[in-house]
């Protein structure tokens, strides 16, 4: 899905067993598509089995294929700006919704992993103007998932996290997931392991699974490679995290 340029989010809720928790899943694209399914739909299928509703948000990338990183903040502020809307009317719906308001997390995929980080340390201050009294509730995530994040090193092989990101991290980051692939050859697997190091610099908890093989863009599709098995790995975290129950995740 490409040239989206009016957001929208669709709510998947779980007709049974319902956890209490909900995740805004935000696909990745490199700021250009939205790989809708493939890091969207299918996810969506996988948390509300668990109890967990799922929030799929189509963020805004109306930018040509050619435009590089044209989306992430702070070059553009479209995508954190719906982002961080998101959450917000998320968290003001929770109790239409059966919802906890503290059980309410963030989880993308690759340019969506920059903007689980984003949301994860822009959150003091909005982006847009107040639209209504949705806004009056917070935009900060409770817990956090960036499967194969990218725009987060500035220079692999060194431990130059994104400066937007860094200054901004604090012991108040939400707690965070992350995994990467060694052999990733969209995104570096430094962009997970600068991003682990400074949330552990800050007293962050923080999980960081990396793998050897895995590569990219392959969401709940398994592959023969340890990587895909991640599902498995996010539920026993959220399990430790108490935000959903052993029972719910049929571990």
């Amino acid at each position: 899905m490409e040239h989206v340029s009016r957001p929208t989010l669709t709510v998947y809720q779980p007709q049974k067993n319902n956890s209490g928790a909900a995740i805004l899943v935000f696909p990745g694209g490199g700021y250009k598509i939205l790989a809708i399914d493939l890091e969207g739909t299918e996810i969506c299928d996988w948390l509300v089995a668990k109890g967990i509703t799922c929030v799929l948000l189509k963020y805004r990338v109306p930018a040509p294929r050619s435009a590089p990183d044209w989306g992430a903040y702070p070059q553009s502020a479209m995508a954190l700006e719906d982002a961080q809307r998101a959450i917000s009317l998320v968290r003001f719906h929770a109790k239409d919704w059966r919802l906890d308001p503290h059980k309410i997390g963030v989880l993308g995929f690759s340019a969506g992993g920059h903007l689980v980080a984003a949301t994860s340390v822009h959150y003091s201050q909005r982006l847009y103007k107040t639209v209504d009294s949705a806004d009056t509730a917070s935009c900060r995530p409770d817990f956090a998932i960036a499967l194969y994040p990218g725009h987060l090193a500035t220079h692999p092989g060194t431990w130059a996290l994104n400066p937007d990101i860094a200054v901004r991290i604090t012991r108040e980051t939400p707690p965070t997931f992350l995994l990467q692939n060694e052999d990733d050859p969209v995104d570096s697997v430094w962009n997970a392991l600068t991003y682990y190091a400074a949330l552990k610099a800050h007293g962050v908890p923080a999980e960081l699974h990396s793998y050897a093989h895995g590569g990219h863009a392959f969401g709940l599709r398994r592959t023969a490679d340890a990587a895909s098995d991640w599902p498995r790995l996010v539920e026993t975290w959220l399990i430790g995290l108490h935000v959903i129950s052993a029972s719910s995740s049929g571990s």
